[in-house]
């Protein structure tokens, strides 16, 4: 019953999403009306999805005359500059970059070209000022605080962590759960919880697993809503950001030195049993693996969440691709382009929890070999303590 909910759920999702990619890809073929050909840009569709922007895209329209007219809701814009001072207003005062506002303008793949700028320093989604003539001012130093489509749902994703987490601490407050049996949420987040327990923080940190496994399963919950979230048609790929990895790497790596102490920092910089010729050698590679450890972290969260996105837009623009070089070619490409589609679909569910996990185990591991000193020392009282 579980399961074949769960699969028309999957249906529907995809099907939502494929109608949205193909109503954008065919207003952008459609736009010819207006006399200028617009072939389609698979890097522009795949850059669009991937990167941030001050909106979440829903679908293009042509109206009547041949004009691409995009939906979306748009998202608060914050900005700050020394000469202006602070302003704010939504994104759609912009016209999805048709127009300036308040001196400023947000920048398109068009205005680019159009303004011959140096696309390796401004990128679509950026925002300039521009002076009278609307020229761009570079004078003008911009701080963009805005709230973009990434922070929007990273702030619904940790609205609805807490929400659920919340309700469930009330539940076991109740006594349900303890006294009884677990229902409803209970039964589907207690096996999750119990697995990161015994599988994740004991084998890895021993005794000390308790202190550390709040945040053990903050970090396993939050990267997972948010891929799951990400899955969504019209969302943000926010794991697929490297500021978002980055900023929990650098969280994992400040626990991690918060749980050295000096038996660890002895094995870097004196390893015992080593000769000494080798150590000129070893000691530079360990001290180095301490900030390749975290980077690891970014690295391989980051990466993953973006291919899967990425493989899943380009086999889907391969039906378009083959179809500007033969209408019969698109058609012929279609089934098998969706197919694997869904396919990779599937698998990106999997890779939704299989992520979460190796960040965790990873972030474990790592605070197993910080406490590894203070591990044996305390294991050693007990010992001890036990023989007297």
């Amino acid at each position: 019953m579980v399961s074949g909910r769960f699969k028309s759920l999957l249906v529907a999702v995809f099907s939502v999403f494929l109608l949205s990619f193909f109503n954008g890809v065919f207003a952008q073929e459609d736009s010819t009306r207006s006399g200028v050909k617009k072939t389609f840009d698979a890097k522009e569709i795949i850059f669009g999805h991937v990167l941030n922007s001050h909106d979440f895209h829903i679908i293009d329209i042509v109206k009547e005359n041949g004009q691409l007219h995009p939906i979306s809701i748009p998202l608060p814009v914050i900005l700050y500059s020394k000469q202006r001072g602070w302003s704010a207003f939504m994104s759609s005062r912009f016209h999805h970059g048709q127009e300036s506002y308040d001196g400023y303008m947000m920048l398109t793949n068009e205005k680019i070209a159009e303004l011959k700028l140096d696309p390796t320093k401004y990128f679509a989604q950026d925002i300039v000022a521009v002076g009278e003539n609307g020229a761009i001012d570079p004078a003008v130093k911009i701080y963009d605080v805005s709230m973009t489509r990434n922070v929007v749902q990273m702030l619904i994703a940790l609205i609805l962590f807490l929400w659920v987490m919340l309700a469930i601490a009330k539940k076991y407050k109740q006594g349900q759960g303890v006294v009884s049996a677990p229902k409803g949420s209970q039964s589907l987040i207690e096996p999750v919880i119990t697995f990161v327990r015994d599988e994740v923080a004991k084998p890895n940190l021993g005794s000390r697993y308790a202190r550390y496994l709040p945040f053990l399963l903050t970090i396993f919950f939050f990267i997972l809503i948010n891929n799951i979230i990400g899955l969504i048609p019209g969302s943000a790929n926010v794991t697929g950001n490297i500021a978002f990895t980055a900023v929990l790497g650098i969280i994992a790596f400040v626990v991690i030195l918060f749980s050295t102490d000096g038996h660890y920092w002895g094995h870097i910089f004196n390893p015992p049993g080593v000769p000494l010729g080798v150590k000129f050698i070893l000691v530079p590679v360990e001290f180095i693996s301490v900030f390749i450890k975290p980077f690891a972290l970014i690295i391989r969260l980051f990466a993953n969440m973006v291919a899967g996105h990425i493989i899943i837009i380009c086999l889907i623009s391969l039906i378009f691709i083959f179809g500007n070089m033969n209408k019969y070619a698109g058609w012929g490409t279609a089934p098998f382009s969706i197919a694997f589609t869904i396919f990779i679909y599937l698998i990106e569910v999997l890779v939704a929890f299989l992520q979460a996990f190796i960040f965790t185990m990873l972030t474990a591991v790592f605070i197993g070999q910080a406490i590894e000193g203070k591990e044996h020392k305390h294991d050693g009282q007990d010992h001890d303590a036990m023989l007297a």
